[in-house]
């Protein structure tokens, strides 16, 4: 191994978070060719998006396995066993009905009490991840010929207006509302898709 490495540790709430920020990074790693150190990164999806514990000093419950549920005992161990000269931490995740900042402000608490030493990222995305495919109509166009612009033209960049329910407006027509009602795990098969 070189003597500069670093190790990208990326903690992503879903699977369908993980296809995106795999392309993204590759994009942005490959513009970079030549003037990055060489690098591995590792995509750790999760179940959803969880919520912080009341006691995060304590292991996570039975049954938890959203990104925030499991996020303290995760920067413990990373805290442990990855060194921070040569690793940087990355945490992707949707607001959700979260007000972004105070997240962000909890996360960085979370950090200085778990993983003081450690570099990390936290990339909060406003609402929802889909938000960032939204934001291209002409890549959603290129991708799904069908795509339906009259409601495309609703969304407008960051808003908080259910972004998954109208990308898949957008990209299904009216057949959208059957997924929608149908829920989870069929709409992360759609979202991990599209």
């Amino acid at each position: 191994m070189p003597d500069e490495f670093l190790r990208i540790e990326a903690l992503v709430e879903d699977r369908s978070g993980t296809v995106l920020l795999r392309h993204l990074l590759e994009r942005y790693f490959a513009d970079r060719a030549g003037t990055m150190i060489p690098h591995e990164l590792y995509l750790r999806p999760h179940k959803g998006l969880g919520n912080l514990p009341q006691a995060p000093e304590f292991a996570p419950g039975r049954h938890k396995y959203g990104l925030l549920h499991l996020l303290p005992a995760k920067l413990r161990a990373y805290e442990k066993v990855l060194n921070p000269q040569d690793s940087l931490l990355l945490i992707v995740l949707d607001a959700d009905e979260n007000d972004p900042a105070r997240l962000r402000q909890q996360l960085q608490n979370l950090l200085g009490m778990t993983a003081p030493d450690h570099p990390c990222i936290i990339a909060i995305a406003i609402e929802e991840l889909e938000a960032w495919l939204l934001g291209d109509f002409a890549a959603i166009k290129a991708a799904y010929p069908e795509a339906d612009y009259n409601r495309y033209r609703r969304y407008r960049q960051d808003a908080v207006c259910g972004t998954w329910e109208l990308l898949a407006e957008v990209i299904l027509g009216n057949q959208a509302r059957r997924l929608i009602r149908a829920g989870y795990p069929a709409v992360g098969e759609y979202k991990h898709r599209w």
